[in-house]
C-alpha cells in the first residue's frame, strides 16, 4: 500500500482544537469535583479505558486499509490528535460512575448504556459540526453506534470482573 494521502481540512487552531480542550478541562473538572466513589486503581481504570478504546478504534478503522475517518486538522497524525484522545478520559469515568452510584442492574444496564450511547452521539456529531471528526468512504455517525454500545458494554464488564474480585478478594482478607 502506498503512502496515505495528506488531506488537509484545516489550518489553524480553532473550533475543533478548542471543542477537545473544552471537553477535557470540563470533563476532568467534573471528575475532580464528584465525591470520591473509588479507589486510585479504580480511577484510574476508568479514565484511561476511553483514552485506549479511542486510540485502538482510531488506529484501526481509521487507518489503512479501512480509513474511514481522520481525527483533527489532517488526515495525517498531529501531535494534537494525540492530546485529543484525553478527552474521552472524562466519559469512561462518568459512565462507571453513574452505574455504579445509580446501582444499575439486569435489564436497567442495557438503557443505561443505550442512554450513554445517544449522549456520546450527540457529543460525536457536535465534534464533526466543530471539525474534529471528518467521515471518509461511506461512514456515517451511524456506524458509531455499535462501536459504543460494545465499548461501553466491554467497559462495564471489565470494571465488574476486575474491581468485584479485587473487592471480594480484600473482604476475604479483612475477615
Amino acid at each position: 500500500m502506498g503512502e496515505k494521502s495528506n488531506l488537509i481540512y484545516d489550518y489553524g487552531f480553532n473550533g475543533n482544537e478548542w471543542f477537545a480542550i473544552g471537553l477535557i478541562v470540563v470533563g476532568m473538572a467534573g471528575v475532580l469535583m464528584l465525591p470520591k466513589r473509588f479507589t486510585p486503581m479504580e480511577t484510574l481504570f476508568n479514565l484511561l479505558f476511553g483514552v485506549f478504546m479511542g486510540l485502538m478504534f482510531d488506529h484501526t478503522i481509521a487507518v489503512e486499509p479501512f480509513d474511514l475517518y481522520d481525527v483533527g486538522d489532517q488526515a495525517k497524525y498531529q501531535l494534537f490528535d494525540l492530546f485529543s484522545y484525553f478527552m474521552y478520559a472524562p466519559f469512561g469515568y462518568f459512565f462507571i460512575y453513574g452505574c455504579e452510584w445509580l446501582r444499575i442492574k439486569h435489564t436497567g444496564v442495557l438503557l443505561y448504556i443505550i442512554g450513554w450511547t445517544v449522549f456520546a452521539i450527540a457529543v460525536e456529531w457536535i465534534g464533526v459540526k466543530m471539525g474534529l471528526f471528518h467521515y471518509k468512504h461511506g461512514f456515517t455517525i451511524l456506524f458509531s453506534i455499535p462501536i459504543y454500545l460494545f465499548v461501553q458494554s466491554l467497559h462495564l464488564v471489565l470494571y465488574r470482573l476486575i474491581f468485584h474480585k479485587i473487592g471480594v478478594e480484600k473482604e476475604r482478607h479483612a475477615s
